[in-house]
């Protein structure tokens, strides 16, 4: 469910976008500033909240909040759009949304740079890093090591790889014997049943589909691999500027959202249904049972939903750091807040 590069999303969107969709009060018309920043005296404060990728079940908790009320309820009108070609992180940064989603691998380069982005992640979507390599059950792939002269889909990025290579030579394979191809797979059964040999998923989704689908598939999760790799993925960030000089609404939204995720780890059936009312084009069936399996994800052992453990976060940056896979490294405890959860 991790963002792809998807040509022709939020074309809807770009107009408003372009003209600034920050943060104002009610529906008089306003502009932005590169803060994302807007004022009127009206009632409603507007957000504008941009996702990864089309929606989902890593989504379900903000249309809960749409639908329950709860951003009604802390004076908020929301915007769930999804991200133009430059993603949402640029989006939230430039302060064309004032909150976003986004994964802490993909964040480092955001963080790990002479120009940090001006943002930061304020909740944990899920507790733990649900994504790992699949294959198909009869290649025999059933450790990392056995990716050796195995051809892998891979997205080009240093990390995705440098992780690959660490989890690969861990189990004794030879990384340099991996073949990878540079490839998109938006099919995941397609993919699998042609000539790609393993594909790095989120199960929430696509193993559930392969599940669906009745295949027989090794699946291979990158956090039991190595525990520094159960980084979070995804998070929701927040624009810094916005963030400071709206603090209260900041808080309001992300109550709201962790009202919103705290409902969908309870009820993951009504949950579905709301997001299949949100967005009618979803497989009834794929968000059921995908539901079914993220919502114990939402808060797994965290005492409330969006908790963000400092010593995991740091542990992930400190072995990119090491590594030498950002620009700059990345200070301990930067890029995240809790305080925004509320108690």
């Amino acid at each position: 469910m991790k963002r792809k590069f998807l040509k022709g999303l939020a074309c809807v969107f770009m107009v408003s976008l372009l003209c600034g969709c920050g943060a104002d009060q009610g529906t008089k018309e306003t502009t932005s500033d590169e803060k994302g920043n807007q004022t009127d005296s009206t009632d409603k404060t507007k957000i504008t909240m941009v996702l990864d990728w089309t929606p989902n079940t890593n989504h379900t908790g903000l249309y809960v909040a749409e639908e329950k009320g709860y951003f009604a309820d802390a004076g908020l009108e929301v915007s769930i759009v999804q991200p133009p070609d430059g993603g949402a992180t640029d989006m939230v940064a430039s302060g064309g949304a004032q909150f976003g989603v986004d994964f802490q691998d993909t964040l480092a380069a955001a963080f790990g740079s002479d120009n940090p982005l001006p943002i930061t992640a304020v909740g944990a979507v899920l507790q733990h890093n649900t994504s790992g390599l699949v294959s198909l059950k009869k290649n025999g792939i059933d450790r990392a090591g056995k990716l050796e002269g195995r051809s892998y889909a891979t997205w080009d990025s240093p990390i995705e790889q440098a992780v690959l290579k660490n989890v690969v030579e861990e189990d004794g394979g030879d990384f340099s014997k991996v073949n990878l191809i540079s490839t998109y797979v938006e099919d995941i059964v397609a993919g699998l049943n042609a000539d790609i040999d393993s594909v790095w998923i989120y199960y929430g989704w696509d193993g559930i589909k392969l599940e669906q689908e009745g295949i027989d598939v090794n699946y291979l999760p990158i956090a039991d691999m190595n525990p520094v790799f159960d980084y979070y993925s995804p998070v929701i960030i927040g624009n810094n500027g916005f963030l400071k000089e709206n603090t209260e609404v900041g808080k309001a939204f992300m109550g709201a959202v962790r009202k919103g995720y705290e409902y969908a780890a309870q009820n993951p059936s009504d949950a579905a249904d709301i997001l299949l009312k949100a967005v009618p084009e979803l497989d009834k069936e794929l968000v059921h049972s995908s539901q079914e399996y993220v919502s114990k994800q939402y808060l797994a052992e965290a005492n409330h939903w969006g908790t963000i453990d400092e010593k995991r976060w740091n542990a992930y940056y400190s072995w990119l750091n090491d590594k030498k896979l950002v620009e700059q490294d990345i200070p301990e405890n930067a890029g995240f807040d809790n305080s925004y959860l509320g108690e």
